[in-house]
Order: structure tokens, then sequence, then C-alpha cells
């Protein structure tokens, strides 16, 4: 399969407005309904400081190959996007989740169904709103000469001791690395396979029919038990495991990400612009966490600012940014 046969490369946006009334009382009415000692999630993982708009505008600006781009959300519209373009799609959580995952703050079981968007087409991105594009890329950094997804990870060598001597040493694990844990788990069990790395924490190259075949076949009662999970558990399974299985069955090409690939930027850290010239990144993220303050997240809009100053032609009022690669 030749690299030009792809012709249809869609991206794929999960969003929230934290901030939004509306969705802060269903949040808290479905806290208040568990009774189980379930903790609100960080700060970081709702608060919206306009991140989407920036990732766009980087998006048009390196990305312009891109089909179609849709916007998973529950309920919600940013107020300066232009929902009327035929670039952008708009899929609420009602039309991708099953009844019984609903209401759903949980980030891992919401991605699980990214494959139902309708419309979706077989090679497609995934990005947090918080992940960004610094340089003009092709279609081939995602996906091979084959079209076979490329998938970077960030190489751990002593991930698997790490994990077996907290296990051991009864040391707290947090439910983000509990959640890949289980994944190498199930792949390891399935397949007998290990990879020394997890994702990179940046835009990832997916094939949709990967993901039915996961979810549908090879770990359907894995995931049937975990699809009603409301708020992230240490049950839960990480969206790596699509990676993993690629990998495994041998339907993706494997890459260890380098910081000149791909750059998590710790927003609690600042120095932002510093970072970036200092590895002249080709995609970054700014990562928020429980480390972060409001000071720190203040530093967050006056950077990407000054990095994607022009409008996209998918914000209200945007002049289209012709660009080639």
């Amino acid at each position: 399969m030749s690299q030009h046969t792809i012709k249809q490369i869609d991206l794929v946006y999960l969003w929230v407005d934290g901030s939004d009334p509306l969705w802060r009382a269903k949040q808290q009415a479905a806290l208040a309904s568990r009774n189980d000692g379930t903790a609100i999630n960080t700060t970081g993982r709702y608060v919206n400081n306009d991140e989407l708009k920036y990732s766009l505008r980087s998006v048009e600006k390196h990305l312009p190959w891109i089909r179609k781009i849709f916007i998973i959300t529950d309920n919600q519209t940013p107020s300066w996007l232009d929902i009327h373009h035929p670039k952008i799609t708009i899929v609420d959580h009602r039309e991708i989740l099953p009844p019984e995952a609903l209401p759903c703050f949980n980030s891992r079981v919401i991605e699980y169904f990214m494959y139902r968007i309708p419309d979706l087409s077989e090679y497609f991105l995934y990005a947090n709103d918080d992940m960004f594009v610094n340089t003009n890329l092709l279609p081939s950094f995602f996906f091979g000469t084959d079209g076979l997804p490329i998938v970077r990870l960030q190489y751990l060598p002593f991930q698997r001791i790490e994990s077996k001597f907290k296990n051991l040493m009864n040391i707290s694990i947090n439910s983000y690395r509990k959640s890949i844990d289980n994944s190498i788990a199930l792949i390891k069990k399935k397949f007998g396979v290990y990879y020394p790395g997890v994702l990179h924490h940046n835009i990832d190259a997916y094939r949709k029919s990967d993901f039915a075949m996961v979810v549908e076949k090879v770990f359907k009662e894995e995931f049937q038990a975990i699809i009603t999970h409301q708020f992230r558990t240490h049950k839960d399974i990480q969206r790596i495991i699509f990676s993993y299985y690629a990998l495994a069955v041998g339907r993706a090409h494997l890459k260890f990400a380098t910081r000149k690939t791909s750059s998590r930027i710790r927003v609690h850290r600042g120095e932002f612009q510093e970072y970036l010239d200092r590895f002249q990144s080709d995609l970054f993220c700014l990562n928020d966490s429980e480390r972060a303050n409001d000071e720190d997240r203040a530093l967050i809009r006056p950077f990407l600012e000054n990095l994607f100053p022009d409008k996209s032609q998918f914000e209200k009022g945007g002049v289209s940014y012709c660009s080639t690669v």
C-alpha cells in the first residue's frame, strides 16, 4: 500500500468546558449518586484556557491536509467556534457512547468509542485540546508508506520492573499508570508481547478498524466490565491498548519519541517558549496537572496567542490560512 492511497485522514478531539455551570451540576450530581468515595478529578483535567482554539490554529497552519475535524463534547460548544464550517463536526457523547455509559466524565471510556463517530475516516489522528503542531508535517509523519499508523512511545526500559516493585512494596500507583499497567497485562496475556514504553502524550495515529476489533471482539468482555465507570478508576484500560494491539498483530510501526519529535511541557514549570526554542519540537503538549496553580495557568493563553496569533478559518470571523507542506 503506497502513501498516496491514504486519501482521507481525519482529526478527533475530546473537549470539555469545566467552568460550564450546567456541566458542573451534572458532574456533581453523578458524584453524589455514587456515594463510594470517588474523588473529584484534578482541576487541570477540566479547566478551559481556550487551548482548543490554538490547537486548531496550529492544525490549520501545519496540517492543511486534514479532511475533517470531529470534536467530541458533552452537550457543549465553544463560543468562538464556527460550527457551520464544512470541516468541523460537533459529536455529542450520546451519539457514540452506549446508554449505560452515560453520563460519562471519564475520558478513557469516551476514547473507547471514538470509532463510532459517523463518517469518521478509517485513518484518523487523535488529540487532546492541549496538544499542538509546531511545524509543517506530512501524513508520512503519522502513517507509514504501507498505510499503517506510526506508534510513538516514550521509551521506559524499566517500566515493568518499576510497576512490579511498587505492587510488591504496596506503594500507591496513580490511576493513570495503573490503567496503562492493565493494558500491558491484557496484551501480554493475549499475545505474549511487551513493549517498553507509554504513549508520548501527544497527537497519535490510529485506524478505526483496530478500535472496533479491540472493543467488540478481542477484549469485548474486559471493556464491557468498565464502560460504566463514570469517573477514572484503577480498573480502567488506557487507550494505549489500541496501539499495543496494532503493534502485536503487525498493523503498526513502532518509533520511540524524542523531544525533537514530541515534547510534553509541564504547565507548573513555566518557561514554555524557552523549552520549545531549545528542542524545536514537531509536536508539543501543555500538560496541566494537580501541580499547577492558577498563576501557572495564567501563562498559557499569552504564550499560545504569541505562538499562533492569527485566527483560523474555524473561528467565527476567522480568515483562512494558506499553507503548503
